[in-house]
């Protein structure tokens, strides 16, 4: 008995080092997964408005969600926003779910300057988001340079020839004439397939420097590399949109944020 017992003795530390050792990199990459989750923050407490400012006839919380609604009888002149309160990310991810109505027309802006004389209104970088799916996913400059990427496209963004100090006059058919595409990155009615309508739908805004990108469901949706060193903003406003048109309903929620 004492031989048998001395053989297990050598071999279980053995046997417990080769499980530990093959257990590292699984336990490694669970680590950094942890760590990154770990790194984003809750902007959105889902009960209140707190940390957030924008028109109360069009902002409330339900069921959980930050709830933009227009009736009827509230139709809007201009867009409106509910503004977050808690900085200007410049090099930032965030993270959320959003479900929007058929007819509603939505979407997060960010690197934005507030709009002077217009309550509650930005004007920037904005993941674009409706309900019929034409445009979710894709990078409108809310006031500013119009399209800059369709959804499955990859981008780079040029100035404007012969500048006149009028944006417009470089956009034709509402997108601005210095959208070059680098890469095709999926077919534009493919990747509307990944979208769900009238449901929640996770979405992903990573901006790294010039570089953004806009994921929906873990798919990459359009990839701006903004060229344009007049129009391009570092850093500005977060907030989510509602649209001028019919009565709709767009709602967020689980919305986490990591700055760098």
């Amino acid at each position: 008995m004492k031989k048998i017992n001395y053989l297990l003795i050598g071999i279980l530390p053995t046997v417990a080092l080769g499980l530990l050792l093959s257990m590292v990199p699984a336990n490694k990459t669970a680590v950094n997964s942890i760590q990154s989750q770990s790194d984003f923050k809750s902007i959105f407490d889902g009960k209140t408005l707190d940390g957030w400012e924008g028109n109360p006839t069009y902002w409330s919380v339900e069921d959980g969600a930050i709830t933009g609604l227009i009736t009827p009888e509230t139709l809007l002149k201009a867009n409106t926003f509910l503004i977050w309160q808690g900085g200007q990310p410049g090099d930032f991810e965030l993270k959320a779910k959003f479900k929007i109505s058929e007819t509603g027309n939505s979407g997060i802006n960010y690197r934005s300057d507030m709009v002077e004389d217009v309550p509650f209104a930005l004007k920037g970088y904005q993941a674009d988001i409706d309900g019929r799916i034409n445009y979710t996913g894709q990078n409108y400059e809310e006031r500013k340079r119009t399209t800059l990427a369709y959804r499955g496209q990859k981008t780079k963004i040029t100035p404007q020839e012969n500048p006149t100090g009028n944006l417009r006059d470089y956009v034709e058919r509402n997108a601005w004439k210095g959208l070059n595409v680098i890469e095709e990155i999926g077919d534009r009615d493919e990747l509307k397939t990944k979208i769900k309508s009238e449901d929640w739908n996770d979405i992903h805004i990573i901006a790294k420097g010039n570089v953004l990108q806009h994921y929906v469901n873990g798919v990459l949706m359009s990839e701006v590399h903004d060229e344009d060193p007049a129009n391009f903003s570092a850093k500005g406003y977060l907030g989510v949109q509602v649209h001028v048109g019919p009565p709709m309903k767009v709602q967020y929620k689980d919305l986490m944020i990591k700055m760098n």
